[in-house]
């Protein structure tokens, strides 16, 4: 069976674990921890960034920071994860859903401004498949009305919107580094922020209401409760994993392209004959091969292709229930406008095998399958 997802695996990934064992310190914001921000702050050129143990958990900071409380709404897509929408909600936050577009996937930016109201505080954007939001367009709108940007950059890392790193845009935005991301430390993520006045309050969020941090850096002779707070900070091991493959991060970022590339070429004459429609990078976006996925006529097709692939020994998988359609999504929040796009889209997608050991010789094999398929 050829996997849809494999975690990456560069080569120095025990050496380091094994150093940051015998430098005897496992918890967080040890050497490793402090490699991996600081890569993450010369290579992005952002001011600020901070592991944590999950993308949901920088979603939970950056939610926290943007001082969301009950009652208020922030807007996002209904085609993301559950931890986007999770993240406000416990906060407090009613969610207000809007559309997509259906050549991206992304939040439809020309829909944020009507679904505002007087209780609107934020917006989210999820930057789908590495590919980014009409950033310019929704910052305005976000300086028109004063709200707060967050971008649920989990699958943007590396990835780049007319020269500026996903997550680096708004006022914060929110990594993944799980094993199905393109750079893992098994479980785990980051917050990235460029103002310094939001420094010491995520520091003392992130370690558990303390000033910890400031005790380490010699600034106070002992540290103390200072606020609410929680436990965000991953182990050092998690760390050293990660930065054995930022180190590489070219070389994992190459590896992939030459993937999508190649699915991307193969496949163009099926779009031609009107069988599938691949996959669309807009001007300006630089997106990071994050996933390679192509969209059937309907969800009858795609089921039946997949049950196809997967006689053929090929894993592959359609992505997000949209979150409106789901219990909690309608407990929790709204949907402004009309579903032209999210549910329909979402049930034609599908999403082939992608990861960094990859064999090519497996992706040939992938599309001679696809090709082969006689139900479109």
């Amino acid at each position: 069976m050829i996997d849809f997802n494999r975690p990456a695996y560069t080569g120095k990934e025990m050496e380091y674990i094994q150093d940051a064992v015998q430098r005897g310190m496992l918890c967080g914001d040890g050497e490793y921890t402090k490699r991996c921000s600081r890569w993450m702050e010369e290579r992005f050129h952002t001011a600020h960034v901070m592991l944590t143990t999950s993308c949901t958990h920088a979603l939970e900071m950056a939610a926290y920071l943007s001082d969301i409380q009950p009652g208020d709404e922030v807007i996002m897509p209904a085609y993301t994860f559950v931890s986007t929408a999770d993240a406000f909600v416990l906060r407090g936050a009613r969610i207000v859903f809007v559309d997509i577009r259906p050549d991206t996937m992304n939040i439809d930016e020309n829909l944020i401004e009507p679904a505002i109201t007087e209780k609107t505080k934020a917006i989210v954007v999820v930057h789908y498949a590495g590919v980014s939001c009409e950033m310019d367009k929704i910052l305005q709108i976000a300086h028109k009305y004063g709200l707060k940007v967050v971008e649920d950059a989990a699958q943007g890392v590396n990835a780049y919107y007319k020269g500026m790193a996903l997550g680096t845009i708004g006022d914060f935005g929110c990594y993944s580094f799980h094993e199905t991301k393109n750079y893992t430390m098994g479980e785990g993520g980051a917050i990235l922020f460029d103002k310094d006045e939001y420094q010491e309050k995520a520091e003392i969020l992130r370690e558990k209401g303390t000033d910890r941090s400031k005790f380490f850096r010699g600034q106070v002779d002992k540290y103390r409760w200072m606020d609410y707070g929680s436990s965000y900070l991953p182990s050092e091991l998690n760390a050293a994993y990660l930065y054995a493959q930022l180190e590489v991060c070219d070389q994992i970022q190459d590896k992939r392209m030459e993937i999508w590339n190649y699915y991307h070429r193969e496949l163009e004459a099926l779009e031609k004959e009107g069988k599938i429609t691949r996959p669309v990078i807009p001007e300006g976006c630089i997106h990071n091969a994050h996933m390679y996925y192509l969209k059937v006529r309907d969800m009858e097709v795609r089921t039946k292709l997949i049950h196809y692939l997967r006689e053929k020994g090929i894993c592959s998988v359609f992505h997000y229930i949209p979150l409106h359609t789901a219990p909690a999504g309608q407990k929790f929040g709204r949907f402004a406008g009309e579903d032209r796009y999210t549910t329909k889209e979402s049930e034609k997608l599908l999403r082939l095998p992608m990861f960094y050991n990859l064999d090519m010789k497996d992706v040939e094999y992938v599309t001679e399958q696809l090709k082969s398929f006689k139900e479109y």
